[in-house]
């Protein structure tokens, strides 16, 4: 039995922060039905054809789900998908601001029909306030988010390579619907909250805000560097390759000078002698390591660091990522289905010996609509009376 077996999800969501929220509740076990536009669907199908015909993003975020039709301005339609949350635990919903409730679908509406009922709405900016309706994309709230002030080089600010506003947003709806889940158990009780991207990377941006508490300087743009820590980031080896390592404390940085760099004196350096120190001289410091790394190949700075204990990594290509040895030494791969064939889907994180996750076909677009009406109670010749007014 998995934690979330019996649980229904309904869920009218499009691009990334809803999808990666409810797909998470279907590794658990919910049962999710994503509501989607007849004949064109979630818009993220359309992003990109790189996984065999399919969507980068959809096929990231929508494993595990049931795929209705619905063309919720026609009247018929929206008595479908009633009827549906009428039996539904969970609602979840990304539409642009205002959509859910002109449907009918605001968390007040839908408690007088189902009590029980927990109602999610993710948005850019929340419910409220001046910018509630301001189009909120990934890209835009991670710059009002301040995310882009600390993110990218001393000459240029540059994003996250993938959509993190989206997935702050997503995991904290994941994270209180199942806090709702165990709320209304004691309860019997259902709830209704909101939850912005805004809000959810701004609180992942805390340690930056806080170090720029009451107008101090804000953490430097350092590239792939750590902005407060040194050494700490990429450094690159003879051979042309880079190795990424990081130091948190003296003794490491003993065991740095003595072992890697093989010149003890530098732990005592009174330019290097604590943290906040090597940070000032940062240039002076970043030059004698390179002058050491350089004359080794990237395998053998490894060799030094790992004999020093010191934090290391390689520099990943995606690549080297689908064949990372970790990954499959773990057995985190497995096959999941979809229309064009089986592709591979990296396990949820975390291992459990209580419950295996639910790893289920990608959904083609409809490919559940008549499955669903039938379960609704809709006969063959409504179903076809249905289509042929284009509301499915």
């Amino acid at each position: 039995m998995r934690p979330l077996d019996g649980v229904l999800v309904v869920s009218l969501e499009h691009a990334i922060a809803a999808p990666f929220c409810t797909r998470q509740l279907a590794d658990l076990g919910a049962r999710v039905v994503k509501v989607e536009r007849p004949g064109v669907g979630d818009f993220a199908r359309g992003y990109d054809e790189r996984v065999r015909g399919l969507s980068s993003h959809f096929v990231w975020v929508n494993r595990s789900k049931e795929s209705l039709t619905l063309d919720l301005k026609q009247h018929a339609a929206q008595e479908i998908l009633l009827k549906l949350i009428d039996r539904a635990d969970v609602l979840v919903q990304n539409l642009a601001p205002g959509a859910a409730a002109r449907l009918g679908l605001s968390g007040s509406a839908l408690e007088k029909r189902n009590a029980r009922i927990i109602v999610c709405n993710i948005s850019g900016y929340g419910a409220d306030g001046p910018y509630r309706d301001k189009k909120a994309y990934d890209l835009l709230i991670q710059s009002e988010a301040g995310f882009l002030s600390v993110t990218g080089s001393d000459t240029e600010p540059a994003k996250a390579g993938c959509s993190i506003a989206d997935i702050a947003a997503g995991m904290y709806a994941y994270t209180s619907i199942l806090a709702a889940l165990l709320q209304r158990e004691k309860t019997g009780r259902g709830a209704h909250f909101d939850v912005s991207m805004l809000e959810a990377l701004t609180e992942w941006m805390s340690y930056p805000l806080y170090y720029a508490f009451e107008g101090a300087s804000p953490p430097a743009r350092s590239g792939a560097a750590h902005a407060t820590i040194y050494p700490y980031g990429p450094f690159r080896a003879g051979d042309g390759k880079t190795v990424m390592l990081g130091l948190q404390n003296e003794r490491e940085w003993a065991a740095f000078c003595a072992e890697v760099l093989q010149q003890p004196a530098l732990a005592t350096d009174p330019r290097f002698s604590a943290n906040a120190r090597r940070h000032e001289n940062r240039a002076a410091l970043r030059s004698l390591i390179l002058d050491v790394f350089g004359k080794l190949s990237a395998a053998q700075v490894v060799e030094r660091l790992d004999k020093a204990q010191i934090a290391n990594a390689r520099v990943n290509t995606m690549e080297e990522v689908w064949a990372h040895p970790q990954l499959a030494a773990r057995k985190r791969w497995v096959q999941v289905d979809s229309p064009v064939g089986a592709i591979p889907a990296l396990m949820p994180p975390g291992q459990t010996d209580a419950f295996d996750y639910r790893i289920e076909a990608i959904p083609a677009l409809g490919a559940h609509t008549d499955a669903i009406l039938r379960e609704l109670g809709y006969r063959e010749e409504q179903i076809a009376t249905l289509r042929s007014k284009d509301a499915l």
